[in-house]
């Protein structure tokens, strides 16, 4: 993809499911981001399916539709996709039914185990078929690593919801599951199966568990969300409520481009605007026209910030062509920010 595609009608209408993750997305430290509840409110009332798929797999699906529901975003467990549920799944095709898995991470981790026949244990000596690791929370103490990293020496299977590095909280960037999972393989010097985005099993989960048609793939995160749906062959929404700032989305690579970007979940309720142009005359979206120019990015005109970042990642993503763009993007961020 060389620029962010055009839509003539609201998302909410072109397809019928929205795959929408959570964190930066819906909310960020337990409170809902700005516009989300409304926005959510107007596409469900519209008539498009609402899942919400999250690589967290700390909570349950009750409580994360619990947790969604006090927000004013309705929601009931079977609308909650995890990271838990796919792992759980993928454990549960490699060891014997009702086999011992040792649990390294939350409730979330051993309901899901559960539902699959599956037996939660808490110790390596407990002699665990596999070992399965998610985040456990800022909580979660050391001593539950060294656990993981005795059986996984010992010659149990490993296997991990995700490797996200990091986690939106209230308060900023948090080290996630990935974060801990590095631990383990440090310690081991083994290798995880992870079951969560933007891996199969994960789209996987998904598809069986929502059975949508036209599904479109919400997020804020290139390297989990974006990548998930572009190797799912699926439409994604980028929206910048969460990790991903305009100059990490410039320098995107193919896998990482995202068919739509928007500035929150009210790009849902929209058509999108399309981008014109090439790399000879310029790219343009609004008011607003982007190239590629000698060894950085120019913006010229004015108009929607919005319309100016589409514009560039066209200029950018045409020069990165299969790789990353490299150019200067400084000068023309700055005239965005204006």
């Amino acid at each position: 993809m060389d620029r962010p595609r055009g839509s003539a009608t609201a998302l909410s209408e072109a397809y019928d499911t929205a795959l929408l993750d959570l964190d930066g997305v819906v909310y960020a430290g337990g409170e809902a981001i700005a516009h989300a509840v409304d926005a959510l409110a107007a596409a469900r009332d519209g008539g498009m399916h609402l899942a919400y798929v999250t690589n967290n797999a700390l909570r349950t699906p009750d409580a994360v539709a619990g947790h969604l529901t006090e927000l004013g975003v309705p929601a009931a467990a079977e609308d909650v996709i995890t990271s838990a549920q796919a792992v759980a799944r993928l454990v549960a095709e490699e060891v014997p039914d009702g086999a011992r898995v040792l649990v390294i991470g939350g409730e979330g981790l051993r309901v899901a185990l559960r539902e699959r026949g599956l037996t939660p244990v808490e110790s390596a000596d407990d002699d665990p078929a596999a070992v399965v690791q998610g985040y456990g929370g800022p909580d979660m103490p050391w001593s539950r690593l060294a656990e993981a990293g005795y059986a996984v020496a010992a010659g149990a299977p490993w296997f991990a919801s995700n490797t996200d590095l990091t986690i939106p909280s209230g308060r900023g960037i948090a080290p996630g599951n990935g974060a801990a999972v590095e631990v383990v393989r440090i310690a081991t010097g083994k290798e995880p199966k992870v079951a969560g985005k933007p891996l199969p099993p994960m789209h996987r989960e998904t598809i069986l568990r929502t059975g949508a048609k036209r599904p479109l793939v919400v997020g804020d995160r290139l390297d989990t969300d974006i990548e998930g749906a572009v190797g799912g062959g699926v439409d994604s929404l980028l929206v910048l409520t969460g990790v991903t700032d305009a100059a990490a989305l410039l320098a995107a690579v193919p896998k990482h481009r995202p068919t739509y970007v928007d500035a929150d979940l009210r790009g849902l309720l929209t058509g999108q605007p399309e981008v014109t142009g090439s790399a000879d005359e310029g790219f343009a979206c609004g008011g607003w026209t982007a190239r590629a120019a000698g060894e950085a990015l120019e913006l010229s005109g004015d108009g929607e910030r919005l319309d100016g970042l589409r514009a560039l990642c066209a200029a950018a993503w045409t020069r990165g062509g299969d790789g990353a763009c490299t150019l200067d993007a400084g000068k023309a961020l700055e005239r965005l920010a204006e």
